[in-house]
């Protein structure tokens, strides 16, 4: 069965390691990865790789997605830059296509309203409330939450992230994808051997 493409943001002070998890285990799952930028001009990430986008912003539309990915970046606490993403974001949830948001991605989209009534987290609870968003009461005090069709992580857990995300896509599941978190976040080589033996 093919798959729509995965839609991975990428824009200046991209935060490289909140997704390589995410990406790689979907790419291994047979999605393709497509970055999507504010334009196709490269972009350059925290760590200072130049990422060239496969299509602008304005080139995406949530019926030929899977999903779309929102990274931490300074520029979402920096200005308004990064708005045009979360505003994409509300069309691909209205579309009923899901979003998963990480670190400061979270604070964008609690801008945008997106948080208000869902549950979500983010990196620490008053993070969000300096944006004078509303869904307080919804926080939740976790390492990454789903609510629907919506992901939600802080920036010291991209293994949760992405264990949100193959559960809301399938990838994984059950013993599997409770093992594929223990080996990536707990070192635990127990977990390696339920892996292998699915594989097989």
């Amino acid at each position: 069965m093919s798959r729509k493409p995965v839609h991975l943001a990428v824009y200046d002070t991209f935060a490289d390691w909140e997704t390589g998890h995410t990406t790689a285990y979907l790419a291994r799952a047979g999605y393709e990865i497509r970055t999507v930028g504010p334009g196709r001009e490269t972009v350059t990430t925290i760590g200072g790789l130049r990422i060239q986008p496969d299509l602008a912003l304005d080139e995406v539309r949530p019926e030929d997605s899977s999903l779309l990915i929102l990274t931490g970046a300074d520029l979402w606490d920096s200005g308004d830059d990064l708005a045009p993403f979360a505003r994409k974001a509300r069309a691909f949830l209205d579309a009923g296509v899901s979003v998963a948001a990480i670190c400061g991605a979270t604070a964008g989209l609690a801008r945008e309203g997106l948080l208000d009534d869902r549950d979500h987290t983010s990196a620490v609870s008053f993070y969000l409330a300096a944006t004078g968003y509303s869904g307080g009461e919804r926080y939740v005090d976790a390492d990454a939450v789903t609510d629907g069709g919506l992901v939600t992580a802080g920036p010291t857990e991209p293994v949760a992230f992405a264990r949100e995300v193959f559960r809301l896509l399938g990838v994984y599941e059950g013993e599997v994808l409770d093992a594929w978190y223990r080996l990536f976040h707990d070192s635990d080589p127990e977990a390696y051997a339920v892996l292998e033996k699915a594989a097989r």
